[in-house]
């Protein structure tokens, strides 16, 4: 069901709406759990190591993915809170155009550069066949990936929170199934956990792709609507652009900061692997509600409500900050539990990485929640500079100064520290940049 994010009261309203977000990313992230956690447990050491390796160059893809996801939405919701449906219409279509091209030329980069990339980031002997093997089977979904996104944030822009969430609950679920399946009953190994999230991203994409078309279908207009629109084109690349090149050089400089990993051998690796699955659903969470904020931004802006864009970063910070204390609270004195889901028969240096990462991690779960609220209504507004200025701050902190503390007597428990280090400074950043625009006064 469509929801116009105009009207209502802001914190209400944002609640209502992005709750069912965390709920989805809870479950988008429950395909990457549980392919660790059953490589991890019904595989081995290896296998949980070569599926975190393989993951980081993973994300340069989703990274794309996301980018496109966030051109169409930040344009779709403006026209949508303008109310100009024949526009939003062309949008949608010109978004699909783009990412299907997209989509293609990335495969072919997958197919041709898998065992470079695996190389550039020391990939152990023991671990980089598997990782290779995943990796291929990866780049063979790629168009579930970028479609299922697209579609996830058309129904964002239409203010629909619940359909992408009922679409991830149960193919989520049966993920874990298939993974079981094909790896505990089948013996298929690292492929079985590989080929299990290819058939159900490829049924959840497919789901939500037919349900889009239906939605466009019951928006009646009396004009044409253009299937492809090159002034579209421009402001969904405007948005698109920045929003990849954030998750691109995230993703890259992850795979340095893997690299650096790597060298601390196998158990490390696992130990990280488990640790960063953990993290990453706690980020991916908080950048999922951040996303809502830029559709709710987008939408205000399209009805000409800057009042309520400002209401919108108060209730923002109050939903990350009630979100996330539990979960700080879970990993931080909870962590080797949690830890030990992934990990059968885990080295005491295994154990002992991933510890010390959440322990590090997770009080500053309040800071980083801030600088992405703040950066959804910065994306949201159209202010990629500032976005993109606070965002990269993040990310070469982080990756100097893993480089830098990993030399030293902390070994890679330096590299963890960098992370705080970088989501503080670029967190002052992102609210200051907010501070500065028009709906403050």
């Amino acid at each position: 069901m469509n929801k116009d994010l105009t009207i209502g009261n802001p914190q209400t309203v944002l609640w209502k709406f992005c709750l069912p977000l965390f709920g989805s990313i809870i479950f988008q992230q429950l395909y990457n759990i549980a392919d660790s956690l059953i490589a991890g447990k019904f595989i081995g050491e290896n296998a949980l190591a070569a599926v975190g390796n393989s993951y980081e160059i993973t994300l340069i893809f989703i990274a794309f993915a996301f980018g496109c996801n966030m051109g169409c939405s930040v344009v779709v919701s403006r026209l949508f809170g303008a109310k100009d449906y024949s526009r939003m219409k062309s949008a949608v279509y010109t978004a699909l155009i783009m990412s299907g091209v997209i989509c293609l030329a990335l495969m072919l980069f997958g197919i041709l550069a898998a065992t470079p990339l695996l190389d550039m980031i020391h990939t152990p002997l023991e671990v980089f066949a598997d990782s290779k093997l995943y990796l291929d089977i990866y780049v063979l979904g790629l168009p579930f990936v970028f479609f299922y996104n697209i579609a996830n944030g058309i129904f964002s822009a239409l203010g629909d929170s619940k359909t992408p969430f009922k679409f991830l609950a149960v193919s989520s679920v049966a993920n874990i199934i298939v993974d079981i399946i094909f790896v505990k009953y089948f013996k298929m190994g690292v492929a079985g956990v590989a080929w299990a999230t290819f058939l159900c991203q490829g049924v959840s994409c497919f789901l939500a792709m037919s349900v889009v078309f239906l939605r466009l279908k019951d928006i009646h207009i009396k004009d044409k609507v253009k299937i492809f629109d090159f002034e579209l084109l421009k402001q969904i690349i405007a948005i698109a652009i920045p929003s990849t090149l954030q998750q691109s050089f995230i993703s890259i400089g992850n795979i340095l900061i893997q690299g650096v990993i790597n060298g601390f051998g196998a158990p490390v690796m696992a130990g990280y692997s488990a640790g960063v699955k953990l993290n990453n659903l706690v980020i991916t969470s908080f950048t999922t509600l951040a996303n809502g904020i830029s559709n709710y931004t987008s939408q205000n802006l399209g009805a000409n409500k800057l009042d309520r864009i400002k209401e919108g970063f108060k209730a923002g910070i109050k939903m990350v900050w009630t979100l996330g204390l539990p979960l700080s609270l879970l990993y931080f004195f909870g962590g080797e539990l949690c830890l030990r889901f992934f990990l059968d028969n885990p080295t005491d240096l295994a154990v002992h990485t991933g510890v010390m990462f959440l322990r590090i991690l997770s009080p500053f779960y309040f800071v980083v929640s801030t600088k992405l609220i703040a950066d959804g209504i910065l994306r949201g507004s159209g202010n990629m500079n500032y976005f993109m200025i606070a965002t990269f701050t993040d990310l070469i902190l982080r990756v100097v100064l893993a480089f830098i503390f990993s030399g030293t007597s902390l070994g890679a428990t330096g590299i963890w520290c960098a992370w705080p280090i970088g989501w503080t400074i670029a967190t002052f950043l992102s609210v200051m940049f907010y501070k500065r625009e028009p709906w403050i006064n």
